[in-house]
């Protein structure tokens, strides 16, 4: 059994701890299991001594981006985790918000605009369009990634170039998406035989309102409450959503969807994840626990239904 982790994206140091986590959890719950990084030695060692099973623990690419899916489809190594496809829909976050839409799932509005374009066709023009558009404040995100690096809420529109300055650091295209007040919640979702099903939903109370990369990662910064304070209605909408959406984008095994649950009790999908975070600090773990269930539990489920696939 190998946890995949590391990589070389901007979330490497974080997918090094999920894979701790997790090479920890299995080992508890009875399996041989070793961490890797994805380096060059990957392929040779998958196709001369291939294990039983494969868990990526990689954030940003490749481990979301479906390439590390394909690579382990090319070795014949199965894997916990979504298909190369539906991995690749949920990275892209307006190819996602597109689907949802279709399916019929609430998301906030949303331009997306690369980079090429605000050079060739003046960003001031675009961007004072864009806020006649949507209106402020707004959320400037990168196209693709997650942890919280590049997003930024813009309350002025003289705020706009800097957050998509920082945006387009991480990827080439920017997502404009109007911004939803209300209580951030996000929602695991995992499959142990019976299909998906949501587990208790996690409310995020970071201590200025903006859950970046430290408010995530540094433990004592936010504090989370499992199951989120809201009423059972609206856990249970938000449960039925989480499961929609990872539905309709096809995901498989587990997934985290983040939400936004506005003042009115209104839910709305921001994203979906392929491969949440696993670390000390990270929700679906938390989820788990509140769910009455042991993470170890529930790794060796999930691992044992890829290894039934393979």
């Amino acid at each position: 059994m190998l946890v995949l982790a590391g990589g070389l994206s901007y979330e490497r140091d974080v997918s090094l701890r999920s894979g701790r986590r997790v090479l920890d959890a299995l080992l508890g719950a009875g399996f041989e299991a070793e961490l890797r990084d994805a380096d060059v030695t990957l392929l040779p060692t998958l196709t001369a001594d291939p294990p039983d099973a494969a868990f990526i623990a990689l954030h940003g690419s490749p481990g979301e981006d479906g390439s590390l899916q394909s690579v382990l489809d090319l070795a014949g190594v199965p894997y916990v985790g979504s298909t190369p496809h539906a991995a690749r829909l949920a990275w892209d976050k307006p190819t996602a918000k597109t689907i949802l839409r279709e399916a019929g799932i609430p998301t906030p509005d949303w331009v997306t605009l690369p980079q090429t374009t605000f050079s060739e066709l003046g960003a001031q023009s675009l961007l004072d369009h864009v806020v006649r558009r949507l209106g402020l404040p707004l959320m400037i995100k990168p196209a693709h990634g997650g942890s919280g690096l590049g997003v930024q809420r813009v309350t002025s529109a003289d705020a706009l170039p800097a957050a998509m300055v920082g945006a387009f650091a991480y990827a080439p295209t920017a997502l404009m998406e109007r911004f939803v007040p209300g209580i951030d919640v996000a929602v695991s979702v995992v499959d142990l035989g019976d299909g998906p099903q949501a587990l208790p939903a996690v409310e995020i109370v970071p201590p200025d309102g903006n859950y970046d990369f430290a408010a995530r990662y540094t433990a004592g910064i936010t504090t989370w409450h499992c199951p989120a304070r809201l009423p059972e209605k609206v856990l249970d909408e938000a449960a039925r959503i989480a499961v929609a959406t990872h539905t309709a984008l096809g995901l498989r095994d587990l997934s985290r969807i983040d939400l936004i649950v506005g003042p009115d009790g209104d839910i709305q999908v921001l994203e979906a994840n392929v491969a949440p975070g696993m670390t000390e600090t990270s929700l679906l773990p938390m989820a788990v626990e509140a769910a009455g269930r042991k993470l170890g539990a529930v790794l060796e489920r999930l691992v044992s239904a890829a290894t039934a696939r393979g």
